[in-house]
């Protein structure tokens, strides 16, 4: 694909690709704003204005000025330790065995707890929910009469309030999700909100997730454990090697 030149400031070319590694250093939500033709010439014009701001700088001799040079020595000294604390990182690694080996190990921190999907009506008195449930006896779909009825916000879904595990729910609703069979409609359920009438539409065993599931976090969990370990062991090396004076 042609890299076209946008604009030469002082002899000094600004090319597309230039602009879309400028976007690519922003966060993701910046670059949504900034990949637009408003955003790009917004940045093209900032590029702009530093090469001219840089030819000025130049010109002015101020790579002798003594706050620049104060400046680069920081920036030096910061690059400099930077990248001797990333070689020493990049020693660190992580083999697929031993991934393998912390899964079998621990293969209990990977439980899945039981879930159920359900729906629900709810309405503010035992005497609404068992005329509802009447008339879905009669031949009106849960979801129809959680529309009409129900007072909570999920009737706009029919009633549906996605899956959930234990503790996500009030107990008495809980309770009682969590022992209906796939399909059967609850008698009224009392809670703080009011009465329910509640439908299961899937239930999910308790299980140990599978190791392709969790094996990137625990390659990740081990290696910022083996970073955090060489990080201090270096830190110990170098306090023995040069001197340290705390005051």
């Amino acid at each position: 694909m042609k890299d076209n030149v946008l604009a030469i400031v002082n002899g000094n070319e600004i090319k597309e690709s230039d602009i879309q590694q400028a976007i690519n250093r922003f966060p993701q939500d910046k670059r949504n704003q900034l990949n637009t033709e408003h955003g790009k010439k917004h940045l093209l014009d900032e590029m702009v204005f530093f090469e001219l701001a840089y030819s000025y700088a130049k010109d002015m001799n101020l790579e002798k000025d003594e706050e620049y040079l104060k400046i680069l020595e920081s920036a030096k000294k910061e690059i400099l330790t930077q990248t001797a604390i990333s070689k020493v990182m990049k020693q660190v690694s992580v083999a697929d065995e031993e991934v393998q080996d912390y899964y079998k190990a621990n293969k209990d921190m990977y439980k899945k707890p039981e879930k159920v999907s359900a729906k629900h009506i709810l309405v503010d008195s035992e005497e609404k929910a068992n005329k509802i449930s009447k008339e879905i006896s009669d031949g009106m779909s849960f979801e129809d009469a959680a529309k009409k009825y129900s007072s909570c916000p999920s009737k706009a879904q029919g009633g549906d309030l996605g899956e959930f595990s234990r503790g996500q729910m009030v107990p008495e609703f809980e309770e009682v999700a969590f022992k209906l069979n796939v399909g059967i409609i609850s008698k009224p359920v009392k809670t703080q909100f009011g009465y329910h009438l509640i439908k299961v539409e899937e239930k999910v065993e308790p299980s140990i997730a599978s190791y392709d599931e969790v094996k990137d976090s625990i390659k990740m969990g081990l290696l910022q454990e083996r970073q955090a370990y060489e990080y201090s062991k270096f830190d110990k090396e170098l306090r023995s090697k040069y001197k340290v004076e705390m005051k």
